[in-house]
């Protein structure tokens, strides 16, 4: 950006010599032009904003005295353009952003509101993980009374009946199902945590910057007039 101001106070001061030796002394001129926006600008000098396009030089009555040509070369142009795109992202970063934070106090106005949603979050994840657990328990129940089947078959396991054999199976890899899904649940229940934490840190920097107060001015004292001359 620096590069950019750089060469545009170089052009300007060029502008600004040729227009002073132009112009005639009847009076001082005015510079109008529409920038890349489509806004009509006028200054008392050449416009930095339509240095890629033409600007009028206009007389103290409106008439056009000269018409100043585009004053950058198409490499110019192209730098000039690069960095107008890269502000205005960084602009509509910026408002993003402000929209993002406006609507976070909104939903979160003060820590207690912000509490109360992270434990909603986090006794929903409990309850679909109790729900897992139950299931859990029936599981390890049905196990058991399989294994007590089971145990007729001991010296020879492979003499158990197909349908046994295919419970026993199905419970081993059911109750596996339960534990990864249990387990899933307390990585959610960690992610919660990181997101309301970090969500929180910020809320604080919002908060406090909402309470407070804007800096007031330094007050001067008044000045003292200074003492009479004492009476002889």
């Amino acid at each position: 950006m620096n590069q950019f101001w750089n060469i545009g106070a170089a052009l300007l001061a060029g502008l600004g010599a040729a227009a002073a030796g132009a112009q005639p002394s009847s009076g001082a001129s005015i510079y109008t032009c529409i920038d890349a926006q489509g806004r009509r600008i006028t200054s008392d000098r050449p416009i930095v904003e339509c240095l890629d396009r033409e600007q009028r030089e206009l007389g103290p009555t409106g008439v056009t005295r000269r018409k100043i040509g585009p004053s950058l070369t198409e490499q110019e142009r192209a730098a000039l353009e690069a960095q107008r795109r890269k502000e205005a992202e960084e602009q509509s970063r910026l408002l993003e952003e402000r929209r993002r934070d406006r609507a976070l106090l909104a939903r979160y106005p003060n820590q207690a509101a912000h509490d109360a949603e992270r434990a909603a979050a986090l006794a929903q994840v409990d309850e679909v993980s109790a729900i897992a657990r139950k299931r859990l328990q029936e599981l390890l129940q049905e196990r058991k009374a399989l294994d007590t089947e089971m145990e007729f078959y001991q010296k020879d396991p492979g003499k158990a009946p197909l349908k046994l054999r295919r419970q026993v199976a199905e419970n081993q890899d059911e109750m596996a199902a339960q534990w990864r899904f249990i387990a899933n649940q307390e990585q959610e229940k960690r992610r919660i945590q990181q997101r309301f934490d970090a969500e929180l840190a910020h809320l604080r920097q919002l908060w406090d910057s909402q309470r407070s107060p804007p800096a007031a001015a330094p007050v001067q004292a008044p000045a003292t007039a200074p003492n009479p001359p004492a009476m002889r």
